[in-house]
């Protein structure tokens, strides 16, 4: 039996997404966002929770988006779970983050008219694949 490694996100943007570019040269975008829970428990009490999720786009859908991607938009992220491993002065370290194959802008949000949000609700939908050439973990820049 096959397996699936697939999540979908909806949430606001945390910060602006930040680009970096490989050693190669290929470029990767990284930005968290929040999804909220809301609900009322048994004594009737209001409760939150929020979630912060990381995630990291690479190639040129990275730098294409980048401008749209500011703090507050509101976006819509399909992809996969990835965790990676690294080393630093003798000691492991782990992350997991969402590897985003398609990313959807939702509604205005963010700052308004500035660096070039559209307020359209319009997105780029179109898959993203893995960027030509051969990346390993050794290229990402964070």
């Amino acid at each position: 039996m096959g397996s699936v490694n697939k999540v979908i996100l909806v949430g606001n943007l945390g910060r602006d997404a930040e680009v970096r570019f490989t050693p190669s040269g290929a470029p990767v975008a990284s930005f968290s966002i929040a999804t909220t829970e809301n609900w009322t428990s048994k004594d009737g009490q209001k409760q939150e929770q929020t979630e912060w999720h990381r995630i990291v786009l690479w190639g040129k859908q990275a730098e294409t988006l980048q401008p749209y991607l500011v703090k507050g938009k509101s976006i819509y992220v399909e992809g996969r779970l990835q965790t990676r491993q690294w080393e630093k002065d003798g000691q492991k370290h782990y992350t997991t983050e969402i590897k985003a194959d398609r990313i959807v802008l939702l509604g205005s949000g963010g700052r308004g008219g500035e660096r070039g949000d559209r307020g359209d609700g319009g997105g780029y939908s179109e898959p993203m694949g893995q960027p030509a050439g051969a990346i390993t973990d050794d290229d990402i820049p964070f």
